[in-house]
């Protein structure tokens, strides 16, 4: 009996949050080793999470140490990982790596750069809607498979 009473209380927090742990970001896994895959979009092949959530850069980051904090957490939440990450199909393992937030969390990066979600995204595979914005005291781009950002405008 107590490991039912265990389970609902568990089910309960769980609908309460959403459906997501409170540490996970709305599109990001912090439960496991994050995987960055690659998806052609109206920019062309761009990095995407394992659920197919677009991926962007922040210029602030002029290193692998994140500046994205506070209120920009909440809107460009961190692609979080929990073990090293995974190279899916069209990304180069080689320039994936991780680094630690002031929280303690361990977030994705590549070719140097910390991993972000655009919290306004669709969810749909390729949506690029935080492309080219200016927001949280910087600028956000997607990147390529090269790991560089990508100058054009988004949808």
């Amino acid at each position: 009996m107590p490991r039912l009473l265990l389970a609902f209380a568990a089910a309960s927090m769980l609908v309460a949050c959403g459906g997501q742990t409170a540490t996970t970001p709305k599109t990001g896994a912090a439960s496991g080793p994050a995987t960055v895959s690659s998806t052609s979009s109206k920019l062309g092949t761009i990095l995407v999470s394992g659920q197919k959530a677009t991926l962007y850069l922040f210029v602030k980051d002029t290193s692998t140490a994140s500046t994205c904090y506070g209120q920009c957490a909440a809107d460009w939440p961190p692609l979080l990982t929990q073990g090293a990450p995974h190279a899916g199909p069209g990304v180069d393992s080689s320039k994936l790596g991780t680094t630690k937030r002031s929280d303690g969390t361990t977030e994705v990066t590549y070719n140097g750069h910390p991993l972000y979600f655009y919290e306004a995204d669709d969810g749909m595979s390729g949506s690029t809607k935080g492309q080219g914005l200016d927001l949280n005291g910087g600028e956000w781009y997607v990147l390529n498979t090269s790991g560089m950002q990508v100058e054009s405008q988004g949808s």
